[in-house]
């Protein structure tokens, strides 16, 4: 993985902006219109997965969009119910039918679910039908470093990228570093944390940052992701805020800034629901 003026290209030589949106909670027709703002204020990459139950919405959004389809990058997720071979192959037949989608641009495992010992299966399956062209670019998400080495060495293909939980409370630096080792690009998911649990936009040290910038803490937040190299996938409806979201790329915060915010970790305290991968599994 590589950085240039554009955005990270990744090591199947695809490339990617600096910034995606998270869409969880996006739904129905207000949806539509939440994910056309943001398309409008400049943002091309939009994380979905069928358990946000908005994969339809996020396909019409591309379609009613002016944009051209190969403009627009779509990343969804195959659930823990389906890390059969078989079943992963169906699932995202049935993921592209509910976005009206002819392939996805990006397609994740969403949690390894150890346990069951079959996420090397669902990784063969994502392999496969990227050859088929039903995926453009294959990765993964909360994926330790054992796991990515299981992949890895039986498939001999690298993931292109790793979505993991990463904010101020839980920068998950190790993570970071050892998607770094394989060449594999960082995601963060909810890089704000959640507001009910530990909304880290009201954390004073943040709140003093923006200030000295002149920038929102959000801003910030996405800024210290990009300076380490991360891509953040934020969620926002409001269409002010998700153009600050997607500008939050154009100034450099200082080290000693950066510092600051990596002093906020609180460790495994500072997960948002206590998820972790090698413990947490997901059926649905």
């Amino acid at each position: 993985m590589t950085i240039n003026e554009k955005g990270f290209v990744l090591n199947d030589k695809t490339a990617w902006p600096y910034v995606g949106l998270g869409t969880i909670d996006l739904v129905g027709d207000k949806g539509t219109f939440e994910i056309l703002n943001a398309l409008n204020s400049g943002f091309r990459l939009l994380d979905t997965s069928t358990n946000y139950n908005n994969e339809g919405i996020v396909g019409e959004a591309v379609r009613r969009s002016k944009l051209h389809r190969e403009e627009i990058l779509v990343s969804s997720k195959l659930p823990g119910s389906h890390h059969d071979y078989d079943k992963a192959f169906i699932f995202l037949q049935e993921s592209l039918r509910r976005a009206g989608l002819e392939y996805f641009d990006k397609y994740l495992i969403h949690w390894p679910n150890p346990d069951d010992g079959k996420y090397v299966e669902a990784w063969k399956a994502l392999v496969d039908a990227q050859k088929q062209g039903l995926i453009r670019t294959i990765g993964v998400s909360n994926f330790e470093p054992d796991h990515l080495d299981d992949i890895i060495n039986a498939t001999g293909v690298t993931p292109a990228t790793n979505q993991v939980e990463r904010h101020p409370y839980f920068n998950n630096k190790r993570m970071v570093e050892e998607n770094k080792k394989r060449g594999i690009l960082t995601e963060a998911w909810s890089p704000f944390g959640r507001g009910y649990l530990n909304d880290v936009l009201e954390n004073e040290t943040i709140k003093e940052i923006a200030a000295k910038y002149d920038k929102t803490p959000a801003q910030i937040i996405i800024n210290w992701n990009y300076k380490a190299g991360v891509m953040a996938i934020p969620k926002s409806a409001d269409p002010v805020h998700q153009k600050e979201n997607i500008e939050a790329t154009d100034f450099d915060l200082s080290q000693e800034d950066i510092e600051k915010i990596d002093a906020l970790d609180k460790g495994e305290d500072g997960r948002v629901e206590g998820q972790d991968p090698y413990e947490y599994h997901e059926y649905v």
